[in-house]
Protein backbone atom coordinates (compact mmCIF):
# COMPACT_ATOMS: atom_id res chain seq x y z
CA UNK A 1 0.00 0.00 0.00
CA UNK A 2 1.55 2.94 -1.35
CA UNK A 3 2.36 6.16 1.24
CA UNK A 4 -0.07 9.27 0.98
CA UNK A 5 0.99 13.01 1.51
CA UNK A 6 -1.00 14.23 4.28
CA UNK A 7 -3.64 16.64 2.87
CA UNK A 8 -3.08 19.43 5.26
CA UNK A 9 0.62 20.04 3.35
CA UNK A 10 -1.30 19.75 0.02
CA UNK A 11 -3.67 22.37 0.49
CA UNK A 12 -1.22 24.46 1.81
CA UNK A 13 0.89 24.21 -1.09
CA UNK A 14 -1.93 25.22 -3.67
CA UNK A 15 -3.15 28.00 -1.87
CA UNK A 16 0.45 29.56 -1.31
CA UNK A 17 1.05 29.35 -5.15
CA UNK A 18 -2.07 30.74 -6.16
CA UNK A 19 -0.90 33.64 -3.62
CA UNK A 20 2.35 34.60 -5.28
CA UNK A 21 0.34 34.76 -8.93
CA UNK A 22 -1.62 37.26 -7.04
CA UNK A 23 1.15 39.29 -6.05
CA UNK A 24 3.14 39.11 -9.44
CA UNK A 25 0.10 40.37 -11.68
CA UNK A 26 -0.27 43.63 -9.47
CA UNK A 27 2.66 44.53 -8.97
CA UNK A 28 3.19 43.72 -13.19
CA UNK A 29 -0.01 46.60 -13.77
CA UNK A 30 2.22 49.43 -11.45
CA UNK A 31 3.75 52.33 -13.71
CA UNK A 32 7.04 53.26 -12.23
CA UNK A 33 7.61 57.13 -11.74
CA UNK A 34 9.97 58.68 -14.31
CA UNK A 35 13.21 59.32 -12.55
CA UNK A 36 15.43 62.72 -12.46
CA UNK A 37 17.33 61.80 -16.22
CA UNK A 38 13.89 61.48 -17.80
CA UNK A 39 13.26 65.11 -16.35
CA UNK A 40 16.29 66.38 -17.41
CA UNK A 41 15.86 64.99 -20.76
CA UNK A 42 12.82 66.74 -21.61
CA UNK A 43 12.60 69.93 -23.31
CA UNK A 44 13.67 73.04 -21.10
CA UNK A 45 15.57 76.00 -21.12
CA UNK A 46 16.53 79.57 -19.80
CA UNK A 47 17.34 82.66 -22.14
CA UNK A 48 17.86 85.83 -21.62
CA UNK A 49 20.04 89.09 -22.10
CA UNK A 50 22.23 91.37 -20.02
CA UNK A 51 22.97 95.06 -20.61
CA UNK A 52 23.86 97.99 -18.97
CA UNK A 53 21.51 100.99 -17.52
CA UNK A 54 22.29 102.69 -20.49
CA UNK A 55 20.71 99.68 -22.78
CA UNK A 56 23.93 98.46 -23.93
CA UNK A 57 24.57 94.82 -24.62
CA UNK A 58 27.03 93.37 -21.66
CA UNK A 59 29.56 91.12 -23.24
CA UNK A 60 31.35 88.62 -21.44
CA UNK A 61 29.16 88.82 -18.37
CA UNK A 62 29.26 85.26 -16.32
CA UNK A 63 25.43 84.09 -15.61
CA UNK A 64 25.52 81.10 -12.93
CA UNK A 65 22.31 78.87 -12.65
CA UNK A 66 21.27 77.09 -9.47
CA UNK A 67 18.04 74.64 -9.85
CA UNK A 68 16.45 71.76 -8.06
CA UNK A 69 18.49 68.75 -7.53
CA UNK A 70 21.76 70.05 -7.29
CA UNK A 71 21.55 71.55 -10.80
CA UNK A 72 24.02 73.86 -11.62
CA UNK A 73 25.39 75.37 -14.80
CA UNK A 74 27.86 78.60 -15.48
CA UNK A 75 28.26 80.69 -18.89
CA UNK A 76 29.16 83.85 -20.37
CA UNK A 77 27.45 86.19 -22.67
CA UNK A 78 27.88 86.85 -26.25
CA UNK A 79 28.76 90.04 -27.91
CA UNK A 80 25.06 90.70 -28.03
CA UNK A 81 24.56 90.13 -24.25
CA UNK A 82 22.50 86.89 -24.65
CA UNK A 83 23.15 84.15 -22.71
CA UNK A 84 21.11 80.37 -23.23
CA UNK A 85 21.11 77.12 -20.58
CA UNK A 86 19.90 74.23 -22.17
CA UNK A 87 17.78 70.88 -20.90
CA UNK A 88 17.07 72.58 -17.59
CA UNK A 89 15.12 70.36 -15.32
CA UNK A 90 11.21 71.49 -14.03
CA UNK A 91 11.12 73.63 -11.06
CA UNK A 92 12.82 76.90 -9.37
CA UNK A 93 15.92 78.26 -10.62
CA UNK A 94 18.20 81.73 -9.04
CA UNK A 95 20.19 83.17 -12.05
CA UNK A 96 23.36 85.46 -10.78
CA UNK A 97 24.91 87.73 -13.37
CA UNK A 98 28.39 89.95 -12.86
CA UNK A 99 30.50 91.93 -14.62
CA UNK A 100 33.57 93.94 -14.84
CA UNK A 101 32.61 97.29 -13.36
CA UNK A 102 28.71 96.62 -13.02
CA UNK A 103 26.82 95.88 -9.54
CA UNK A 104 26.07 92.15 -9.71
CA UNK A 105 21.97 91.37 -10.08
CA UNK A 106 20.32 88.12 -9.22
CA UNK A 107 16.50 86.85 -10.35
CA UNK A 108 14.15 83.71 -9.22
CA UNK A 109 12.57 82.09 -12.19
CA UNK A 110 10.06 79.30 -12.53
CA UNK A 111 10.39 76.41 -15.10
CA UNK A 112 7.28 74.46 -16.34
CA UNK A 113 7.47 71.22 -18.96
CA UNK A 114 8.48 71.87 -22.30
CA UNK A 115 8.93 75.29 -21.39
CA UNK A 116 11.47 77.76 -23.71
CA UNK A 117 11.84 80.32 -20.49
CA UNK A 118 12.63 83.71 -21.38
CA UNK A 119 14.05 85.73 -18.69
CA UNK A 120 13.56 89.24 -17.74
CA UNK A 121 15.84 91.79 -19.09
CA UNK A 122 18.86 92.14 -16.63
CA UNK A 123 20.03 95.47 -16.30
CA UNK A 124 23.70 96.05 -14.38
CA UNK A 125 24.19 99.36 -12.78
CA UNK A 126 27.89 100.90 -12.64
CA UNK A 127 29.70 99.92 -9.54
CA UNK A 128 30.78 102.84 -7.21
CA UNK A 129 34.50 103.89 -8.00
CA UNK A 130 36.85 104.60 -6.09
CA UNK A 131 40.10 106.14 -7.38
CA UNK A 132 42.94 107.31 -5.37
CA UNK A 133 44.36 110.20 -7.20
CA UNK A 134 48.00 112.02 -6.50
CA UNK A 135 46.91 115.94 -6.26
CA UNK A 136 49.49 118.03 -7.53
CA UNK A 137 49.41 122.21 -6.54
CA UNK A 138 50.23 124.64 -9.58
CA UNK A 139 53.57 125.23 -7.09
CA UNK A 140 54.78 121.95 -7.55
CA UNK A 141 53.91 121.61 -11.23
CA UNK A 142 55.44 125.07 -12.04
CA UNK A 143 58.38 123.59 -9.95
CA UNK A 144 58.66 120.28 -12.11
CA UNK A 145 58.51 122.94 -15.04
CA UNK A 146 61.31 125.04 -13.64
CA UNK A 147 63.35 121.69 -13.36
CA UNK A 148 63.04 121.38 -17.05
CA UNK A 149 63.55 124.41 -17.87
CA UNK A 150 66.63 124.67 -16.04
CA UNK A 151 68.49 122.25 -18.48
CA UNK A 152 67.49 123.45 -21.55
CA UNK A 153 71.07 124.57 -23.55
CA UNK A 154 71.88 125.40 -26.82
CA UNK A 155 74.09 123.01 -28.33
CA UNK A 156 73.97 121.31 -25.29
CA UNK A 157 76.25 124.02 -23.77
CA UNK A 158 75.00 127.57 -23.52
CA UNK A 159 71.86 128.54 -21.28
CA UNK A 160 68.50 128.65 -22.45
CA UNK A 161 66.81 128.95 -19.41
CA UNK A 162 64.09 131.91 -19.87
CA UNK A 163 62.20 130.08 -22.31
CA UNK A 164 59.21 127.79 -22.30
CA UNK A 165 58.09 125.48 -24.83
CA UNK A 166 54.62 124.72 -22.90
CA UNK A 167 52.48 127.40 -23.99
CA UNK A 168 49.92 127.03 -21.50
CA UNK A 169 52.99 127.04 -18.75
CA UNK A 170 51.56 127.37 -15.46
CA UNK A 171 53.26 130.93 -13.44
CA UNK A 172 56.47 131.04 -11.51
CA UNK A 173 56.04 132.26 -7.68
CA UNK A 174 58.45 134.60 -6.57
CA UNK A 175 60.81 132.44 -5.28
CA UNK A 176 60.99 130.27 -8.48
CA UNK A 177 61.68 133.63 -10.64
CA UNK A 178 64.38 134.37 -8.00
CA UNK A 179 65.47 130.88 -8.12
CA UNK A 180 65.76 130.75 -12.01
CA UNK A 181 67.66 134.33 -12.15
CA UNK A 182 69.97 133.16 -9.64
CA UNK A 183 70.27 129.46 -11.76
CA UNK A 184 70.87 131.75 -14.63
CA UNK A 185 73.53 134.25 -13.30
CA UNK A 186 75.98 132.02 -11.81
CA UNK A 187 75.56 129.35 -14.55
CA UNK A 188 79.25 128.71 -15.22
CA UNK A 189 78.75 128.72 -18.90
CA UNK A 190 77.68 132.40 -18.47
CA UNK A 191 80.36 133.39 -16.40
CA UNK A 192 82.64 131.47 -18.93
CA UNK A 193 80.96 133.66 -21.82
CA UNK A 194 81.63 136.97 -19.33
CA UNK A 195 85.33 136.30 -19.04
CA UNK A 196 86.07 135.67 -22.44
CA UNK A 197 83.99 138.92 -23.83
CA UNK A 198 86.81 140.41 -20.82
CA UNK A 199 89.52 139.29 -22.44
CA UNK A 200 88.07 140.63 -25.82
CA UNK A 201 87.55 143.91 -24.09
CA UNK A 202 91.16 143.95 -22.73
CA UNK A 203 92.88 143.10 -26.47
CA UNK A 204 90.74 145.87 -28.25
CA UNK A 205 90.92 148.34 -25.30
CA UNK A 206 87.56 148.70 -24.87
CA UNK A 207 86.41 150.94 -21.87
CA UNK A 208 90.03 152.44 -21.87
CA UNK A 209 89.76 154.00 -18.29
CA UNK A 210 89.88 150.42 -17.04
CA UNK A 211 94.21 150.73 -18.47
CA UNK A 212 95.49 147.36 -20.29
CA UNK A 213 96.97 145.70 -17.15
CA UNK A 214 95.87 142.28 -15.32
CA UNK A 215 94.04 144.15 -12.69
CA UNK A 216 91.80 145.95 -15.87
CA UNK A 217 91.18 142.73 -17.08
CA UNK A 218 89.51 142.07 -13.45
CA UNK A 219 87.73 144.95 -13.57
CA UNK A 220 86.44 144.50 -17.40
CA UNK A 221 85.53 140.92 -16.10
CA UNK A 222 83.55 142.26 -12.99
CA UNK A 223 81.72 144.98 -14.55
CA UNK A 224 80.65 142.34 -17.32
CA UNK A 225 79.49 140.12 -14.25
CA UNK A 226 78.06 143.05 -12.81
CA UNK A 227 75.48 143.58 -15.98
CA UNK A 228 74.83 139.49 -16.00
CA UNK A 229 73.42 139.53 -12.58
CA UNK A 230 71.87 143.02 -12.42
CA UNK A 231 70.36 142.56 -15.78
CA UNK A 232 69.07 138.94 -14.77
CA UNK A 233 67.71 139.83 -11.59
CA UNK A 234 65.71 143.16 -12.40
CA UNK A 235 64.14 141.80 -15.72
CA UNK A 236 64.03 137.96 -14.48
CA UNK A 237 63.22 138.09 -11.26
CA UNK A 238 62.79 141.81 -9.25
CA UNK A 239 60.39 143.46 -11.62
CA UNK A 240 58.60 140.54 -12.46
CA UNK A 241 57.93 139.52 -8.89
CA UNK A 242 56.36 143.27 -8.09
CA UNK A 243 54.43 143.84 -11.40
CA UNK A 244 53.21 140.11 -11.72
CA UNK A 245 54.69 138.92 -14.86
CA UNK A 246 56.37 135.93 -16.47
CA UNK A 247 59.87 136.66 -17.40
CA UNK A 248 59.88 134.03 -20.38
CA UNK A 249 59.43 133.84 -23.19
CA UNK A 250 56.59 131.70 -24.66
CA UNK A 251 57.42 129.61 -27.81
CA UNK A 252 54.36 129.68 -29.82
CA UNK A 253 55.66 126.99 -32.84
CA UNK A 254 52.16 127.27 -34.18
CA UNK A 255 50.43 129.03 -37.22
CA UNK A 256 51.74 130.88 -40.18
CA UNK A 257 55.51 132.61 -40.44
CA UNK A 258 53.97 135.76 -40.27
CA UNK A 259 51.61 135.31 -37.45
CA UNK A 260 54.59 133.65 -35.62
CA UNK A 261 57.09 136.48 -36.46
CA UNK A 262 54.60 139.35 -35.46
CA UNK A 263 53.88 137.31 -32.38
CA UNK A 264 57.73 136.96 -31.40
CA UNK A 265 57.95 140.89 -32.31
CA UNK A 266 55.16 141.87 -29.82
CA UNK A 267 56.53 139.73 -26.95
CA UNK A 268 59.51 142.63 -26.49
CA UNK A 269 56.87 145.00 -25.56
CA UNK A 270 53.98 143.07 -24.01
CA UNK A 271 54.45 139.98 -21.47
CA UNK A 272 52.22 137.13 -20.12
CA UNK A 273 51.08 137.75 -16.56
CA UNK A 274 50.71 135.84 -13.71
CA UNK A 275 46.84 135.55 -14.28
CA UNK A 276 47.28 134.08 -17.53
CA UNK A 277 47.04 137.49 -19.48
CA UNK A 278 48.72 139.59 -21.69
CA UNK A 279 49.76 143.19 -20.41
CA UNK A 280 52.11 145.62 -21.39
CA UNK A 281 56.06 143.76 -20.75
CA UNK A 282 56.79 146.60 -17.68
CA UNK A 283 58.80 144.39 -16.35
CA UNK A 284 60.73 143.77 -19.00
CA UNK A 285 61.23 147.18 -20.36
CA UNK A 286 62.02 148.38 -17.16
CA UNK A 287 64.30 146.07 -16.47
CA UNK A 288 66.30 147.26 -20.08
CA UNK A 289 66.30 150.59 -18.75
CA UNK A 290 67.61 150.01 -14.87
CA UNK A 291 70.20 148.07 -16.16
CA UNK A 292 71.90 150.10 -19.18
CA UNK A 293 71.00 153.33 -16.07
CA UNK A 294 72.87 151.51 -13.33
CA UNK A 295 75.95 150.03 -15.35
CA UNK A 296 77.03 154.03 -15.25
CA UNK A 297 78.01 153.38 -11.89
CA UNK A 298 80.63 151.17 -12.30
CA UNK A 299 81.47 151.83 -15.31
CA UNK A 300 84.95 154.24 -15.56
CA UNK A 301 84.24 157.77 -15.74
CA UNK A 302 85.36 158.21 -19.47
CA UNK A 303 83.72 155.53 -20.10
CA UNK A 304 80.03 156.36 -18.62
CA UNK A 305 77.32 157.17 -20.87
CA UNK A 306 75.10 160.25 -20.35
CA UNK A 307 71.54 160.22 -19.78
CA UNK A 308 70.77 160.97 -23.16
CA UNK A 309 72.66 157.79 -24.66
CA UNK A 310 71.32 155.71 -21.70
CA UNK A 311 68.25 155.85 -22.77
CA UNK A 312 68.72 155.30 -26.61
CA UNK A 313 71.04 152.29 -25.21
CA UNK A 314 68.26 151.33 -23.18
CA UNK A 315 65.63 151.45 -26.21
CA UNK A 316 68.67 149.54 -28.33
CA UNK A 317 68.19 146.95 -25.23
CA UNK A 318 64.20 146.43 -26.05
CA UNK A 319 64.62 146.22 -29.86
CA UNK A 320 67.51 143.65 -29.35
CA UNK A 321 64.96 141.84 -26.69
CA UNK A 322 62.41 141.53 -30.33
CA UNK A 323 65.25 140.28 -32.34
CA UNK A 324 65.71 138.12 -29.89
CA UNK A 325 62.62 136.45 -29.54
CA UNK A 326 62.67 136.22 -33.20
CA UNK A 327 65.09 133.90 -33.32
CA UNK A 328 64.06 131.92 -30.36
CA UNK A 329 60.54 131.12 -32.46
CA UNK A 330 62.35 130.76 -35.68
CA UNK A 331 65.99 128.74 -34.85
CA UNK A 332 67.02 128.26 -30.67
CA UNK A 333 64.21 125.37 -30.89
CA UNK A 334 65.95 123.49 -33.38
CA UNK A 335 69.45 123.71 -31.34
CA UNK A 336 68.53 123.77 -27.40
CA UNK A 337 69.03 120.46 -25.52
CA UNK A 338 65.74 119.80 -23.80
CA UNK A 339 65.72 118.29 -20.47
CA UNK A 340 63.69 114.89 -19.60
CA UNK A 341 60.60 115.79 -18.65
CA UNK A 342 59.97 115.30 -14.75
CA UNK A 343 57.10 113.20 -12.87
CA UNK A 344 54.26 114.60 -12.22
CA UNK A 345 53.73 113.40 -9.11
CA UNK A 346 54.57 115.51 -5.36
Amino acid sequence: MRDRLPTGWVRGGVLGYLLLLSVHGALAQQTLPDSPSAVLAQNQSLSGAVKDVGGTPVADATVNVVGPGGFARSTTTDEDGEYRFEGVPVGEFVLTVKAEGLAESSAKVAVEANEQKTVDEFSLKLVAAHFEVNAISQVQMAEIQLKQEEQQRLLGILPNFFVTYDHNAVPLTSKQKFKLATHNALDPVNIGVVALVAGVEQIDGTFSGYGSDMPAYGERFGAGAANLAIGTYLGGAIYPSLFHQDPRYFYKGTGTIRQRALYALSTAVRQKGDNGKWQPAYSSILGDFSATAIANAYYPPQNRNGAGLTLGLGALTVLSDAVNNLVQEFVLNHVTTKGKKQKSTP
